[in-house]
């Protein structure tokens, strides 16, 4: 094979992978909010969960970026590994649309697409005709690839070590094996199997051996969510591991199933197009395959716990994030209102213990960012479900003050969710400080120490409050967001003249200044809370309800 040959094949598949890459990041760019919010609400039905997967993933042409959206999901615990389940199955369905299109030899009017997407994105000032122009011109430059990689192709068909190997291929063993090892080293079963339809039209393989490169291919695919959960949870692990098994299962299934039956005759039978043929067997395989698995479902998302079992922590996190939320008592207004009151202050409870920890470990307690970064994942996780849970509650028929308490839960659980970002940015600066061997001076501590007692001061107060207490503990809470408005401001005026007689380091000066700023927010954040319920003349201690 020649240098030339090579430089053209490579050429052609650079440009077949860049203009997928144009292609998905158009399409995500126009509508790629839209399609999160579609997976992260359309998934509790088994059929429903597949078809938007395979819709999303016909969309962005790339399984690939559905299934590594769907471990961000799973790691985020926006999604359960059950509803990933059907999302994957859809998203290996989906991914089958790009060898269609290439069957259907569009090839000739690659240019046009290049042309008009080059037009929306040089001439038109506006980002969504931007974003259209880039997913058109993406599909010119894909086709205009394989035509390259046609062209190089050509001269192969007299090449003896070509054909050499593709007559090794015909073992199906190593046909699988090279199918999987190049769709993992370019990282898109779409692009692979648009190469193998390329090889197929210049008559360089046939549909014998095509079909075991093309079961590989399936498996391939799955190293770019590998990849994509290694330093997630292992939860998201899990979602990779259910990706590899839908696929390696199907693969031994079909095997055998061409080792039994004429599965290739009757490809060949259905059109004479290698290309329409590769392309058929391809979406033939993944429906097929999710139609057979999906009374297993259930199965197939306990297949990842046995390979990575379930640790105790994990099952200690679930009983926290579900503590209170009962949807089977979601008919009864008074028993939904406490249910989220109780979840109100366990959310607020994890805040101010990230809050005080992250202040404390900035002046020399023992930190544990990964703590943490874990409880935040717990407030999070219950301020999505609250907001699922509300989203019923609101639809039952409730009179004037449910409706006030209902709104005044509502923007709680913002403001709670808000201190527990607060909490994390302090620490982040704290692991910043580590990094650096950093550590601020004891005149910074000690006023670190008075703004932390008065914010611990407002917690309390909050956390034990009664109908007798409201208004007593509301005008205290105010006397404190002013006297932390106060202190910060004099704590800066210090700062800089620290600054100034060089009895402070710069990096100490941002740090604390930044912390200053979470710890104002913080303030006004619990000031809210007292606020919205002092509206409506609730409070956080639920006394009917309270065990």
């Amino acid at each position: 094979m020649s240098f030339e040959i090579i430089l053209s094949l490579m050429g052609g598949l650079a440009l077949f992978l860049y203009g997928m890459h144009m292609m998905s990041s158009g399409l995500e760019e126009t509508a790629g909010d839209k399609m999160k919010l579609i997976l992260e609400k359309l998934t509790s039905n088994r059929f429903l969960g597949i078809i938007v997967g395979a819709l999303i993933t016909a969309v962005m042409q790339s399984s690939s970026a559905t299934t590594v959206m769907v471990v961000g999901f799973v790691n985020s615990k926006l999604m359960t590994l059950q509803q990933a389940v059907w999302i994957i199955m859809g998203a290996n369905i989906g991914t089958t649309i790009t060898g269609q299109l290439v069957a259907l030899n569009v090839t000739k009017l690659a240019p046009l697409f290049a042309i008009i997407g080059v037009v929306l994105i040089t001439f038109i000032k506006n980002k969504k005709a931007n974003s259209v122009g880039k997913m058109i011109a993406g599909v010119g430059v894909l086709f205009i690839g394989m035509s390259m990689m046609s062209s190089a192709m050509s001269p192969l068909r007299s090449e003896p070590a070509f054909i050499d190997f593709m007559t090794k291929i015909s073992n199906p063993v190593v046909g699988v094996l090279f199918g999987a090892a190049f769709t993992a080293l370019i990282q898109s079963s779409a692009a692979s199997v648009g190469i193998l339809q390329t090889l197929a039209n210049g008559g360089l393989i046939g549909l014998s051996s095509s079909i075991y490169i093309i079961f590989g291919q399936n498996i391939g695919t799955c190293i770019t969510a590998a990849l994509a959960s290694l330093g997630a949870s292992r939860n998201a692990k899990r979602t990779t591991v259910v990706h590899l098994s839908f696929n390696i299962i199907g693969t031994i299934g079909f095997m055998l199933f061409a080792a039994l039956f004429p599965f290739v005759e009757w490809m060949e039978a259905i059109t004479s197009n290698p290309a329409a043929q590769i392309a058929n067997t391809h979406t033939i395989f993944n429906i097929a395959t999710t139609i057979l698995l999906i009374p297993f479902g259930t199965i197939l998302a306990k297949i990842p716990q046995w390979i990575i079992p379930v640790l105790e922590s994990e099952k200690d996190d679930e009983a926290i994030t579900l503590k209170f939320l009962n949807k089977n008592n979601i008919g009864n207004v008074p028993l939904a209102m406490s249910n989220l009151r109780k979840e109100a202050q366990a959310m607020l409870t994890l805040s101010f213990e990230n809050l005080i920890t992250a202040i404390r470990g900035l002046y020399g307690n023992e930190f544990d960012y990964e703590q943490i970064d874990k409880r935040e994942d717990h407030i999070n996780l219950i301020n999505f479900e609250v907001t699922k849970y509300m989203s019923e509650v609101s639809l039952l028929p409730m009179n004037q003050r449910e409706t006030n308490i209902c709104n005044a839960l509502y923007k709680t659980f913002a403001d709670i969710e808000r201190i527990g970002d607060h909490a994390l940015n302090i620490a982040q600066y704290q692991q910043t400080a580590n990094e650096n061997g950093l550590k601020l001076q004891a005149s910074i501590v000690e006023e670190l120490r008075e703004l932390k007692e008065l914010l611990k001061e407002s917690f309390d107060l909050i956390l034990n409050m009664d109908q007798d207490s409201i208004e007593k503990n509301s005008q205290r809470i105010e006397e404190i967001e002013d006297e932390i408005d106060k202190l910060t401001a004099s704590y800066r005026e210090k700062q800089i003249e620290r600054l100034r007689a060089g009895k402070l380091d710069a990096t100490d000066c941002v740090i604390f200044s930044q912390v200053m700023t979470d710890i104002e927010r913080v303030s006004d954040h619990l000031m809210n809370i007292m606020q919205e319920y002092y509206g409506v003349h609730i409070s956080l201690k639920d006394e009917i309800f309270i065990q």
